[in-house]
C-alpha cells in the first residue's frame, strides 16, 4: 500500500487522472490525502468532485477556502460563480454538497508523522489545541443550519487569536487560520490576506520585512507532526523537516503535485498542467 498527499486540484480533474497514472494508484490498495480546494476556477469541478467523492475510504481530504466557498454558494450566501454553476446544477449537487461539509477541516495521523491542513496550522496553537478548534468549527458546518453559520464566518478579522475568543469571532478566526492563512505579522502573528506573493528568503531582505510566512515564525509552537498544506500556489512546492507545501499552480498552467508520505525519502511526482484559470 502507497499513501499519496496532492496538491490542490481546483477542478483540473485531467490533470489528477494523468498524475495519477504516473503515480500507478490503485484505489483498492493505496490511500490519497487531498489538501483542500478540490473546485473552483478550473473547468471540471463536477467530475472531480464526483470523482473524489467516488474513491469511498481511499480518499482523506481537508477543506480548503473554494470548497467553502461553494458550500457558500450552495446554501445562498454568495452569488455562483462561473465555474460552478455546472456543479451546483447537477442532479446530485445535494448529495455531494452533503459529503463536502461533512470533511475536516484538519486531518492528524500520528503513526504516519504527518499532519494536513489547507493553509496550515496557526503558529500560535500547539497540535491538542488545533485538533480542539478544528472540532469546534466541523461541528457547527456538520450541523443543522450551516448557512447561518456560513453568513457568520465571511471576513478577515479577528486576525489575532486569543482564548477568550467566542462565538462567531472566534469561529471566523479558526476557519481563516486553517483555510486562508500564508502571512503573519513578525511581531505578534497576527493573520495578513493581502499578501500572497512568493517569500524572501535571503536573510538580509527577511529582516526588513514586518511579514513572514507563517511556518518561518520564529515563536512558532512547536507540532510533533509534519504539517502538509497547499493554498499557496506562488509559494510552490516546499519542504523542510516541518512542513510540505503541495500547491505548484496547476490551475495557472503550473503542475499537480504529489508525494508519498509511507517512504523513508520525500520525493515530490508532478504532472504538467495545461489548464489555465
Amino acid at each position: 500500500m502507497a499513501i499519496y498527499a496532492i496538491g490542490d486540484l481546483q477542478g483540473c480533474y485531467d490533470s489528477l487522472q494523468r498524475l495519477l497514472e504516473k503515480l500507478d494508484f490503485s484505489a483498492e490498495d493505496d490511500q490519497l490525502w487531498f489538501a483542500g480546494d478540490l473546485v473552483n476556477r478550473g473547468k471540471k469541478s463536477l467530475k472531480t468532485m464526483r470523482f473524489v467523492k467516488s474513491l469511498g475510504d481511499a480518499a482523506t481530504v481537508v477543506l480548503g477556502n473554494h470548497d467553502i466557498t461553494l458550500l457558500a454558494m450552495h446554501y445562498g450566501v454568495l452569488r455562483p460563480n462561473t465555474s460552478l454553476k455546472k456543479l451546483l446544477k447537477a442532479k446530485d449537487c445535494d448529495e455531494l454538497i452533503d459529503w463536502l461539509r461533512r470533511r475536516p477541516v484538519l486531518h492528524v495521523d500520528e503513526e504516519l508523522g504527518f499532519c494536513m491542513a489547507h493553509a496550515g496550522i496557526s503558529p500560535v496553537w500547539t497540535l491538542k489545541k488545533a485538533q480542539k478548534h478544528a472540532r469546534e468549527i466541523e461541528i457547527s458546518l456538520r450541523g443543522d443550519n450551516p448557512k447561518l453559520w456560513l453568513e457568520n464566518v465571511y471576513g478577515n478579522k479577528p486576525r489575532r487569536w486569543s482564548d477568550d475568543l467566542e462565538s462567531y469571532a472566534r469561529h471566523r478566526y479558526i476557519l481563516n487560520a486553517f483555510t486562508r492563512m500564508r502571512y503573519i505579522d513578525k511581531k505578534d502573528g497576527a493573520l495578513n490576506f493581502s499578501l500572497n506573493h512568493t517569500p524572501v528568503y535571503r536573510s538580509k531582505m527577511r529582516k526588513r520585512n514586518k511579514k513572514v510566512p507563517w511556518f518561518l515564525w520564529e515563536k512558532r509552537k512547536k507540532i510533533p507532526l509534519r504539517i502538509i498544506f497547499g493554498h499557496w500556489s506562488s509559494l510552490g512546492y516546499y519542504q523542510d523537516e516541518n512542513v510540505i507545501a503541495l500547491d505548484t499552480g496547476c490551475v495557472w498552467g503550473g503542475q499537480l503535485t504529489a508525494v508519498r508520505l509511507d517512504s523513508d525519502v520525500i520525493t515530490a511526482v508532478s504532472q504538467p498542467c495545461r489548464n489555465k484559470a
